[in-house]
């Protein structure tokens, strides 16, 4: 398949050039799409009429005034666009919105062009994109048609993929934003739940459903969910997150890490998925990564949870009205998997939370042993002759790694490893703890300048990576002596600013420690004295740029922020007292000898003071 070169890094220097308009690019899109004609990957297209407000938002605009100016992009129709029908895939569940979703006025705020709805298995019950009405059709793969596209987001996936837009919104609760990514060659994002507003969203599982984003690249998905990424105070939901404030920053992936990586025998996957697996270990350990060898046992326990467990339950709720009064109205796959949540009780609800809280305290505690975790985004890819045979079973099989995700509370990333020996593309998933969204997408930018594959489905070869920002994480790193030291009763207010601890180290032995004992909590006092001086106990730990202000607000006198020398000669910000500063105060206490804060409480006997 052939298609346009539409990633914003090519758009956006077409625009700047005067050699591409938003309105021309748009209107041959336009001649595309009727050259084509009938395309199940569509269930709505928008007319020249109905396009033409969102052109004409753009003039005036640029690249450089809005982020996402001219890009053309699909909505999966379970989400809302102003004045459009909403179907899930069910036409006697359309209502046509009055408002757009806040995700996606987010992305029109920023300059994006929405195409159109596209086609999904009806309300984003299942993970192959076969489940959709004859009124609609079925997506064919964008690299085969005779293999399923992957769903629920099945014509989000295949039209990025096949060049006819420059991303798509999906959705995601067990796996309906990874499995088609990984089978169209597309870099599939799965937000932390809540991060991204659900607020104009039809609901499949509420609780733990997230709008999920399809690009072609790396770059693409991080610009796209910058824009998108913002706290709705409307949406029940939504979890307020600042990435800049949190240190936390995308661009270069740290030197050295260890990954995780399940033991083989629980891949489960066949051939074609086991070689992108082991691809993907070698091609990480080649960006500086250690292996680690987690064994996934409570992950893959929780994913039985989600359908096996009460929260069909939610998928029951969400369409009951429509399911009790016209059963029929409801793709016969997609009624018997939604009809079993008539069926669990508040009990059973109670004792599946139970199970799904020992399961991740035990799965939380595994990826704490690592930066990051590698596993198989889905195990095979099926024709649609397998589905149709079995259509459950091959469905349950493809959620083997996505459906824990979200019940979890894990962010996870789908990305391109290889065009196989069969023309298919595989992929595999990164995944890691709520709110590690950048983090894994700048570790899958690594791997997509080392495996130089192709744009989605269009043949066409990726655009050269612009160059990152200048090195730096945005954070300052402290030295801490006293009652800020991890787990003590201070330490609140640098782990509420994102802080984390890198260090336990000590300063060069050259300064002496004093103890405030008239506040409570006591307070450190640290005084260089090249003569009578020996090495302190300290740990380092980083803050957020943004947050030192409000840090250094907190700080009394005489204790301030200045440098500290450490036993390596490094200087660093540490907490200093102003020269002088004891001589006034009451109640001090020398606790050089002990060599550190930590060793004078384990000495004393006062719990006041403790």
């Amino acid at each position: 398949m052939s298609g346009r070169d539409l990633t914003r890094f090519t758009l956006h220097a077409a625009y700047r050039s005067g050699e591409l308009t938003p309105r021309a690019l748009v209107a041959k899109l336009l001649a595309e799409a009727a050259a084509r004609g009938s395309d199940p990957t569509w269930i709505r297209r928008l007319t020249v009429d109905e396009l033409e407000p969102y052109l004409a938002a753009l003039d005036g605009e640029s690249p450089e005034t809005l982020p996402l100016y001219g890009l053309p992009f699909a909505i999966k129709d379970n989400i809302d666009l102003a004045g459009i029908p909403t179907t899930a895939g069910c036409p006697a569940f359309a209502y046509v919105p009055t408002q757009h979703a806040f995700v996606v006025e987010q992305l029109i705020a920023a300059g994006a062009i929405p195409l159109g709805k596209t086609n999904l298995d009806q309300f984003a019950t299942g993970l192959v994109g076969e489940r959709a009405p004859a009124e609609y059709g079925v997506p064919g793969n964008a690299f085969d048609p005779d293999y399923i596209p992957g769903g629920s987001s099945s014509g989000s996936a295949v039209a990025t993929a096949a060049g006819q837009v420059s991303f798509a919104l999906g959705t995601d609760t067990a796996g309906s934003g990874r499995v088609p990514a990984c089978f169209n060659n597309l870099f599939g994002l799965k937000p932390t739940v809540g991060l991204l507003s659900n607020r104009g969203v039809v609901p499949a599982c509420r609780s733990i459903d997230t709008i999920s984003l399809f690009a072609l690249t790396a770059d693409d998905a991080q610009a796209i969910l910058d824009v998108a990424a913002v706290f709705d105070g409307d949406c029940a939901e939504a979890r307020a997150h600042d990435f800049a404030i949190a240190g936390q920053r995308y661009g270069r992936p740290p030197a050295h890490f260890r990954f995780g990586v399940p033991p083989r025998n629980q891949w489960q996957t066949d051939a074609a998925y086991s070689r992108c697996m082991e691809t993907a270990i070698g091609e990480l350990r080649a960006l500086g990564g250690e292996p680690v060898e987690i064994d996934c046992t409570p992950m893959l326990e929780a994913a039985r949870l989600l359908y096996g467990g009460p929260w069909v339950a939610e998928r029951y709720h969400a369409v009951r009205s429509l399911i009790e009064r016209s059963p029929d109205a409801l793709h016969p796959v997609t009624r018997q998997v939604i009809e079993a949540g008539r069926a669990p009780s508040a009990l059973d609800a109670f004792d599946a939370g139970y199970r799904l809280s020992e399961h991740k305290r035990a799965a939380d505690r595994l990826l704490a042993e690592v930066d990051v975790m590698l596993a198989p985004t889905t195990v095979a890819h099926p024709s649609k002759a397998a589905v149709a045979a079995e259509p459950v079973a091959v469905n349950t099989r493809l959620g083997t790694w996505t459906n824990f995700m979200n019940l979890l509370d894990y962010s996870a990333l789908a990305v391109p490893i290889a065009i196989g020996e069969n023309g298919r593309p595989g992929g595999v998933t990164l995944f890691g703890p709520a709110f590690a969204d950048l983090s894994l997408l700048s570790l899958a930018r690594a791997l997509e300048a080392r495996l130089d594959l192709p744009l989605g489905a269009t043949g066409r070869p990726r655009p050269a990576l612009p160059a990152l920002p200048p090195a730096g994480d945005g954070t300052l790193e402290i030295a801490v002596c006293g009652a800020h030291l991890d787990g003590l009763a201070l330490n609140h207010q640098l782990v509420e600013r994102g802080g984390r601890r890198t260090a336990v180290t000590e300063t060069a032995p050259r300064y002496r420690l004093f103890a405030l004992t008239a506040d409570q909590p006591p307070r450190p006092a640290l005084i260089e004295d090249a003569e009578a001086g020996q090495a302190i106990a300290v740990e380092l730990w980083r803050l957020p740029m943004a947050s030192i202000g409000s840090f250094l607000a907190g700080i009394p006198a005489p204790l301030g922020l200045g440098r500290v020398t450490l036993a390596d000669d490094r200087s660093v910000t540490g907490f200093i007292c102003a020269a002088g500063a004891l001589d006034s105060q009451a109640e001090v206490i020398e606790i050089s000898a002990f060599g550190g804060w930590r060793a004078w409480l384990a000495s004393t006997t006062e719990q006041e003071i403790c």
